[in-house]
């Protein structure tokens, strides 16, 4: 896609700026459907002008497609011979994706094929809070361990490996941006932390959720995660996150506080 064709392409993000907020950003932040750098965006145009769109990138992000739609954009992004991380995004098309991606050069590592697609756009009610508050610049080497703890849990290997210096990049930009939210006890050490990783004027989603394995099973979650909530709609009126469907103890945390289920994500590992 070129920058001629940016104004159809927002038309089409903003039809389901939930499921679409990643690739909303990217163009907020480039201004434009031809981003800088090795990253585009690929279109297929219809009748009525652009019909769906993929991120192609480090990660790729499939936009309003159908299953036959997915795999040739599958195609595309193998042919891009670019080496990719992560497919994510709505399930019937990242699924529909792997069909094509598992015959690929690159070894798929997981596939998450249930992830459930969550929103609120209230204040929790009826739940003690917790104090929260944004970490600051100089906090990064306290927040840097919670952050690659949380990743290595979800993925089984450190994100420091080989000195991680994009993963220390975007923890200090989210620090920068006051889009990290902490607290810790009174040893300094992080109790609970929390990012909200990708923001828009409509939504903003929350990523890289974790309680210091100290503190859990003490029934704080729910008012950390209300917290969080507060914190977030200070910056757009709806407030969404995805979930691994096997993560039961989330789920119901995220339910308890006013999460409802707005569709189903898939991600693909690399």
């Amino acid at each position: 896609m070129s920058r001629r064709d940016t104004t159809a392409l927002i038309e089409l993000l903003d039809r389901d700026p939930v499921a679409n907020i990643f690739t909303r950003s990217q163009v907020n932040l480039h201004r434009s459907a031809a981003p800088d750098g090795f990253a585009h965006i690929a279109g297929i145009d219809g009748e009525a002008g652009l019909e769906s769109a993929c991120w192609v990138g480090a990660n790729v992000a499939p936009t309003l497609m159908s299953e036959e739609e997915a795999k040739n954009f599958a195609q595309h992004a193998l042919e891009s011979r670019q080496r990719f991380a992560s497919v994510f995004g709505p399930a019937q098309s990242v699924l529909a994706m792997h069909e094509v991606l598992r015959e690929g050069p690159q070894a798929i590592f997981d596939v998450r094929g249930n992830q459930p697609l969550l929103t609120i756009s209230h204040q929790p009610t009826g739940i003690a809070r917790n104090r929260l508050r944004p970490a600051r610049i100089h906090e990064f080497d306290l927040v840097l361990p919670a952050s690659a703890a949380m990743f290595e849990e979800e993925l089984g290997y450190s994100p420091l490996e080989n000195g991680g210096s994009f993963y220390r990049s975007r923890v200090r930009q989210l620090i920068r941006d006051a889009h990290t939210v902490i607290d810790c006890d009174e040893n300094g050490e992080v109790i609970f932390k929390a990012d909200l990783g990708t923001v828009t004027e409509e939504v903003v989603q929350i990523q890289g959720v974790w309680v210091n394995p100290k503190y859990r099973g003490l029934g704080l979650a729910s008012g950390y995660m209300s917290s969080t909530v507060d914190y977030a709609l200070q910056f757009a009126p709806v407030v969404s996150l995805y979930v691994n469907d096997f993560n039961v103890a989330a789920v119901k945390t995220y339910e308890r506080i006013g999460f409802e289920q707005v569709g189903t994500f898939a991600t693909i590992l690399f």
